[in-house]
C-alpha cells in the first residue's frame, strides 16, 4: 500500500481519540522511527509503498494507540532537551516543562568554570541528570531514585548519551542525611494529589507510574518538605535549591522554603502560564 494512502487511514482510525493534528504528529514519529523518513521525504516521494510486514507494525501500533498507549511508550523512546531517551512504563515521559527547569539551572551555572556537583532527586528517565552532564560538562553529577527498574533505564540513557552520572538507589523519605555536599540540589518529586487525577488525561492515568505522580492530599507538600530539609544540611554555602512544582501550590511551597530559612526565592511560570519552578539558595 502506498504510505501516503495509509497515512490517511491511520489519522481516521485514531479521530475518535485524537485531534487530526496529534495523529498526524504520531504518524511521523513512526514513520522515523521504523522507516527513517521524515515529513518532507515523503512530501517527495508520495510513491513510497509499505511491505506487508510493516503493515503489521504500523496497525500494531494503531491498535496500541487506540488503547490510548503513549506514543513514547510504544516506540520506547522520546527527545528531551535535544537528546533522545528510553521510556517505559517503569518511568515518566519527560515533558516539556522540565526542559525549561534544565534549561534554567543550564543558563545559571554555563559561565562557572570552577568544578560544580548536582544532585537529582527523584531521576526516573534520567532525563534531568543526563542533560544537565551533557550541557554542563566540568559538573560531577548525581541521581536518586527509589524504584530499581527505574534507575537501570536511566544507565542505559546515560550510555545512550555519552554521559557519566552517578546513580543512586534511595528512599529519599526515609534518608536523614545525603552524606555528600552539592553545590546543586534539584528534584522534579511527585506533587499531583489525589484530587486532581479528573484532571489526568487516561493516557497518563492509566500508563504512567503513579510512584511517580501522586501525593496525598493530606500532605501535598511532603517531599518538598524533606528534600528541602536535606538540602539545608548537604548543600554547599550559598548553594542552590530547583524544583518543579503543582502549579495549584505555588504560594504554599514559597512559604515552606521561607519557613526554612532559604533566601533569593523565585517563583517562575512556565511556557503555558502556570506556576511551575522555583529557584532558591541557601545560606
Amino acid at each position: 500500500m502506498l504510505l501516503k494512502k495509509y497515512k490517511s487511514n491511520f489519522i481516521k482510525e485514531l479521530s475518535s481519540i485524537n485531534d487530526e493534528m496529534e495523529a498526524e504528529s504520531f504518524f511521523y514519529l513512526i514513520l522515523e522511527h521504523f522507516h527513517q523518513l521524515k515529513r518532507i521525504d515523503l512530501a517527495i516521494n508520495p510513491d513510497f509503498e509499505i511491505s506487508e510486514s510493516d503493515m503489521v507494525r504500523w496497525e500494531n501500533i494503531l491498535a496500541e494507540l487506540k488503547t490510548q498507549k503513549p506514543i513514547q511508550y510504544i516506540l520506547g523512546e522520546t527527545e528531551f532537551y535535544g537528546l533522545k531517551f528510553m521510556v517505559d512504563g517503569n518511568v515518566l515521559i519527560p515533558r516539556p516543562e522540565t526542559e525549561e527547569l534544565v534549561d534554567l539551572i543550564v543558563s545559571s551555572f554555563k559561565s562557572q568554570t570552577s568544578k560544580l556537583r548536582i544532585l537529582d532527586i527523584g531521576t526516573g528517565s534520567g532525563c534531568i541528570p543526563i542533560s544537565l552532564k551533557k550541557n554542563l560538562p566540568n559538573a560531577e553529577v548525581f541521581a536518586i531514585d527509589v524504584s530499581e527498574n527505574a534507575l537501570e533505564i536511566a544507565k542505559k540513557n546515560a550510555k545512550l548519551n555519552g554521559v557519566e552520572v552517578n546513580f543512586i538507589l534511595k528512599n529519599i523519605l526515609e534518608t536523614n542525611d545525603l552524606e555528600q555536599q552539592f553545590d546543586v540540589i534539584v528534584s522534579n518529586p511527585p506533587y499531583v494529589r489525589m484530587l486532581e487525577k479528573e484532571e489526568i488525561k487516561p493516557n497518563v492515568l492509566e500508563f504512567e507510574p503513579h510512584l511517580a505522580l501522586f501525593v496525598e492530599d493530606n500532605d501535598a507538600l511532603l517531599f518538598y518538605r524533606k528534600i528541602a530539609q536535606l538540602a539545608k544540611k548537604n548543600l554547599t554555602e550559598n548553594g542552590s535549591l530547583f524544583f518543579e512544582i503543582n502549579q495549584y501550590l505555588g504560594k504554599e511551597t514559597v512559604e515552606l522554603l521561607e519557613n526554612l530559612g532559604f533566601k533569593n526565592i523565585l517563583l517562575l511560570k512556565d511556557i503555558y502560564g502556570n506556576d511551575r519552578m522555583i529557584s532558591c539558595v541557601i545560606n
